[in-house]
Order: C-alpha cells, then structure tokens, then sequence
C-alpha cells in the first residue's frame, strides 16, 4: 500500500479524537490505514521557530510540525492567506487586504514547508495537499524534485474569474497550481470558474476534466467533502448527549427551536440571519413566545479589525432584537459568543425544529450535515440552507434560500417550523441517504484513487517539468525575478 502524506495549515492528533465531521476523521482511516504522516503548522508562534519539521510518532501515523515566526504568522497567515485569499475565494474582493510586501513571506512559507518535507519522502508516497494556504507548496516540491502524485484540495469556494483578477499577483499565484497532477473543488461552480478563469486570464486549454496550464496537462474534479453520518448519528444517540438532552428538554418541550452554528466570519452572513430571524418575529405573531433561536458564534481572528466589527455588530443586534421582542417568560434569540464541544452541539441539533444554515458563500457546510445526521428519524427537524453553500448541490430536499431576501428567509422558517411530520420524515431521509453515499470516506477514496490512477508515469512528469523550466515559476510581487524568499533573517 502507497503511503499518504498530508499536508495542511493545521494538523490533528493521530488518535482520531476529533470532532464527528471534522476533515481528521476523513483522512484518519487512510492515514492509518497507510501509516502515513501529516504535515502542517502546530499552532504556536515562537520568536526562534525552528526550520526543520518536528517528527513525532502518533498511536496511528506521524505528525511532523513547525511553528511560524511572529513575521511569518503576521505576512503569511494574517496577511496573504487570510487578509487577501480567504476574502477574494469568497467572493468579497472589496474585503481584500493585499500588501505586497506579504507574498514572499506566503512563498518562503511554502518553501520552507516543501524543503523539510523532502527529506521525509519515499517515492512511493502520494501527496495531498489541502487548501489555499499551500498553493504554492506543489511548485515548491516539484523544483525539489518531488516526483510523486501530488493532489490539491480546495476547501473554500472558487469564484467567477474577475473575482480572482482583483488580486494583483494572480497570474504569478494561481500560475503555481499547475504544479499538482490532480486539484480537486466541493462543487461544480467552483470547478466550472476554475476552468473559465484559466481559460480567460491564462490563455489555458480547458477540458471536462484536464486543463492545460504553464505547459502541464492537470486534471481537475469535483470531490463534495461529507461527514461520518454514522459516527454523528451515534454521537447524536450517546448516553452524554441523551443527558444533555433531557436537562435541555424543558425549554425546548414547550417552544420550537431554531438552531445556528457558525465561526464568527463574514462570510457566514449573520447579521444577515438575525435580521431574517426579526422579520419572521415580526410577520409571524402566532410564533411569539414559541420559537427561539439559539446561535453560537465562536469567535474568531479577533484581532482583524473587520472581524472585530462583524463582533460588535452582532452584540448590537442580538440585542436590540431581544430588547423589542423579548417578554417577561421568553426571550427569542440566545446568542453565545464562545465556542462549544461537538458533543454538546449535537445536543442541540437533536433539539431543535429547524437548522438555519445561511452562508454568504461557502465551499461546502459541514453543519448543514451534522445537523441533519443528528436528527430523530422518526421526528426530524428541517434544515434551511442557503443556495451559497456547496452542500445545498447534495441537499435539494432542504428548504433552499438566499440569504440576502430576508423575507424569503423568514418565510422558509415559518414554513419549517409548520410543517407536517410526514414531510418533515421524507426531506430528511432523502437528504440523508445522500449524505451517506457521498460521505467522508467516499471523498477521500475518490480522490486518492483518482490521485493514484495518474496516467503519466514519474520520468514523463519530471521531464515535462524539465522542458518547462527548473526555476520558480513565480517572483515576489513587482520583481523581474529573484529569490521567492524574504531577506535571511526577516522570516525565519
């Protein structure tokens, strides 16, 4: 068997103890499977991060870590991957923070990643490499002479091709993916403005499924992430949550509840939903004192000034629907700032009447899931979901909106809230019979037998690479050429 190595902004124990529908129970198996090893960041920002990757020996497969520098955590997870691609993948160039003094920290980074990765390789390994923070760590490999099948998965949405222009450095960055045999999105519309963006902006030839960019053939697909159905389910059933349950169960037993779950992001769209949430209060009156709804926002990169406002916009809001709408026995938004285990999450999955899941723009949803694997079949809830997430392409039986309508939303809401049992019994189990024929597991193996059936053998990939040239394929923003790395000291 062919060992699989990882590689991602953050890693997870190899015990498997993750959250049900996190992306460590989709590769565990594999991992385990392979006794593969998981590359990325540890988490910690030391003034002396060292430059070699820390192996260690997990109870299923290896973890190797390093930690950023201040610099580098400030430049290139701060700033380019996060204050400039996170941004312009969800459609929101006009949030876009791009300095270009951050890319050759975002290229040094990937170096680094794929210089210490080299050592620690085999030839018969396959590659994947996972999201937008490793764009660039393909290139960085293959000119290290990494000849092993390499995917990439996008994680987040691919936007329509101006979109992507806005970045000033996208032609050099984006150029970089056709390092990888395989790149991999959540849906077809992030697959179809791929190929339309190469195609307009790089003068690239596009097929169903391969494009031709910088000179290599890579092939493109669509792998829709999933989850563990089962496994939430029976965390969902477990005697845990069951008691959780029961000592949540009376104030859910006399009112209808309406559940959210989302990191505090802009692109979640909650001042959005709790806008909606006021309008069905107010078209809505037979609901006063009856429905509520519970959302949780775990905060997130507090020290981003826009995320700092999305903070306080929402404390304003939440409170101002509460001080209007609110009596002396009901209070129609519980809204919780802080993070919550999965366990109690599924607690309140189980509980509530309908799942209200309304991104601006998402790669897939993994709630929208786990709120549906959660449910009683015999009682489920109904899931609105917006039709800007990547999971309402699998989830057709739920009530589909767009989140910008708030009277559609307050209406769906309504119509979730009032609808018969049989209905309810017959979303839901088509929607989950969906999940589970695309769930996690089925991602991962079609995208690691797809990786592993690459059609050109290593010596033709290493050539075709030689004859396109064995420098970088990318400079620092504004150079002619150049080091991709920052000057010795600067991001170290």
């Amino acid at each position: 068997m062919r060992r699989l190595v990882v590689v991602s902004n953050r890693v997870a124990p190899s015990s498997g103890a993750d959250s049900a529908g996190g992306l460590s129970v989709g590769l565990h198996a594999a991992l385990k499977r392979s006794q593969g090893l998981w590359i990325g960041w540890n988490g910690r920002i030391e003034d002396s991060a060292r430059e070699e990757l820390q192996v260690e020996d997990g109870e299923a497969y290896q973890l190797a870590t390093r930690s950023l520098s201040q610099a580098e955590h400030d430049r290139y997870y701060a700033g380019f991957s996060n204050g400039a691609l996170w941004p312009l993948l969800h459609g929101r160039s006009d949030l876009m923070r791009f300095d270009p003094e951050d890319l050759p920290y975002y290229l040094a980074v990937n170096e680094r990643f794929a210089r210490q990765a080299v050592p620690l390789l085999s030839s018969a390994d396959l590659l994947w490499v996972h999201d937008y923070h490793f764009l660039a760590l393909g290139d960085a490999l293959r000119r290290r002479n990494a000849h092993q099948p390499l995917g990439f998965f996008l994680h987040v949405p691919f936007p329509h091709a101006d979109c992507v222009a806005a970045l000033p450095c996208h032609h050099q960055v984006m150029r970089l993916l056709s390092a990888y045999d395989l790149i991999g999105f959540q849906t077809e519309a992030s697959l179809r403005n791929f190929r339309d963006y190469v195609v307009r902006h790089h003068g690239a030839l596009a097929e169903p499924d391969h494009v031709t960019l910088a000179g290599r053939r890579v092939r493109v697909g669509r792998f829709p992430i999933g989850i563990d159905v089962d496994r939430f389910a029976a965390l969902a059933t477990s005697a845990r949550v069951q008691q959780l349950v029961g000592e949540l169960l009376p104030c859910f037993s006399s009112a209808a509840g309406i559940v959210g779950v989302d990191r505090l992001d802009y692109t979640k769209g909650l001042p959005q939903r709790l806008r909606a949430f006021e309008r069905f209060l107010e078209q809505s009156p037979q609901w006063r004192r009856r429905a509520f709804l519970t959302q949780v926002a775990a905060p997130s990169r507090e020290d981003v000034q826009e995320y700092a406002d999305l903070r306080h916009d929402l404390d304003t809001l939440s409170g101002r629907i509460n001080a209007r709408h609110a009596s002396v026995d009901w209070m129609p938004l519980r809204y919780i700032n802080r993070a919550l285990p999965q366990w109690r999450l599924a607690a309140l999955y189980r509980l509530s009447r309908v799942g209200l899941v309304t991104p601006l723009a998402d790669g897939m949803n993994l709630v929208a899931k786990e709120y549906l694997a959660a449910q009683d079949p015999a009682d489920p809830g109904v899931l609105v979901l917006s039709r800007f997430a990547g999971a309402a392409d699998q989830l057709g039986s739920a009530l589909l909106v767009n989140p910008h309508d708030f009277g559609a939303v307050a209406a769906a809401i309504r119509q979730a809230l009032e609808m018969p049992l049989e209905e309810r019994r017959s979303r839901w189990a088509s929607a989950i019979a969906g999940l589970r024929a695309q769930d996690v597991h089925d991602w991962r193996e079609r995208f690691l037998v797809a990786l592993a059936q690459n059609p050109e053998p290593p010596l033709v990939r290493l050539a075709r690479a030689a004859t396109a040239g064995a420098g970088p394929m990318v400079a620092p923003f504004g150079a002619a050429g150049g080091s991709v790395l920052p000057a010795s000291g600067t991001a170290s």
